[in-house]
């Protein structure tokens, strides 16, 4: 079960973040007059999620996932719903993404991403939160530790390099965007062309196609996918060009760095991006790549298992 809790970003930006489990009862007098009424209405066809406002009065601790470029809060539903039997989980939908906004005058710099985690703490009513970040969402996590350290509590970094990756990087992402045979017929054609067809796939990869055609929505033409292929390039070149090792060295929290062992984040890099933490910890996922919850779910589950219960347990 997840229910669709609405928050207002960086700019008024209309994001959607989503609850997964069931959360604990309130008491309906400790309700402000502003909460009081009838729940809003539900959402129908591919994401089944309740809307509502958060369960609690009060804020708690709890877990906020991340997800990547091009991802989605749904992409964490997994591991949300495993945290939810001990934590109260949260997945944002960062602007741009799912079922968040995507203005087209909107902006995607890293200040308006940090912003909104951030928003989506404080409206969401989470506290001493860990985050944990995949890829670009762990570069926002590390820099909202950094800027917040009063809300966050610990920080886990899935598979995002610190280092400058170049414009080259940039050049070969918008060239990958323009191969895309879309529209796709049906979602089996996006299955197979991300899990195999790619020419970025080394060797069949049934989880990365499942990946993808999680990011497609149903048009009159085929399915094509839920964001603007420009404004996620618009959001990687405000990171590409730059090192973040200064913001990485300002959190202050306990960190799990974890990377898959065929992903992007080398096992060196790793390794160094723990040693700049000034409390860093080191977790490899083996047999997984660069979607490391994707590709070895149970494998991620027990490499982040006993950080979380370490930072989370009272």
């Amino acid at each position: 079960m997840a229910r669709r809790i609405d928050v207002t970003g960086a700019g008024g930006v209309r994001l959607a973040a989503w609850e997964f489990g069931d959360p604990p009862k309130r008491d309906p007098a400790a309700l402000l007059p502003e909460q009081a009424g009838p729940p809003g209405p539900e959402t129908h066809g591919r994401d089944p999620y309740d809307r509502g406002l958060p369960e609690e009065s009060g804020a708690t601790p709890g877990v906020l996932l991340l997800h990547g470029l091009m991802g989605r809060a749904s992409h964490w539903a997994s591991t949300a719903r495993w945290l939810s039997e001990r934590h109260r989980a949260v997945a944002l939908d960062q602007r741009g993404h799912g079922q968040s906004g995507k203005p087209p005058q909107a902006s995607f710099t890293r200040e308006a991403y940090v912003e909104d985690a951030e928003a989506a703490l404080e409206q969401v009513g989470l506290t001493q939160v860990v985050l944990v970040g995949h890829a670009m969402g762990a570069l926002t996590a590390w820099q909202l530790a950094a800027k917040r350290p009063d809300l966050v509590h610990g920080l886990i970094i899935c598979d995002m390099r610190a280092s400058a990756l170049g414009a080259a990087s940039q050049r070969e992402w918008a060239d990958w965007f323009k191969s895309w045979p879309v529209p796709f017929a049906t979602l089996a054609d996006v299955r197979k062309w991300f899990g195999e067809d790619d020419p970025w796939v080394e060797r069949p990869n049934p989880a990365r196609g499942e990946f993808y055609a999680e990011v497609m929505h149903e048009s009159s033409d085929g399915w094509r996918p839920v964001f603007e292929p420009g404004q996620m390039l618009k959001s990687r070149e405000t990171w590409v060009y730059d090192a973040h090792w200064e913001e990485l060295a300002q959190v202050r929290c306990p960190a799990l760095v974890v990377r898959g062992q065929d992903g992007e984040l080398g096992r060196a890099e790793a390794q160094e991006m723990v040693r700049v933490l000034p409390s860093g910890q080191y977790a490899e996922v083996a047999d997984a790549g660069h979607l490391v919850h994707y590709d070895q779910p149970e494998a991620w589950r027990a490499a982040i298992e006993p950080f979380l219960d370490g930072v989370l347990t009272p």
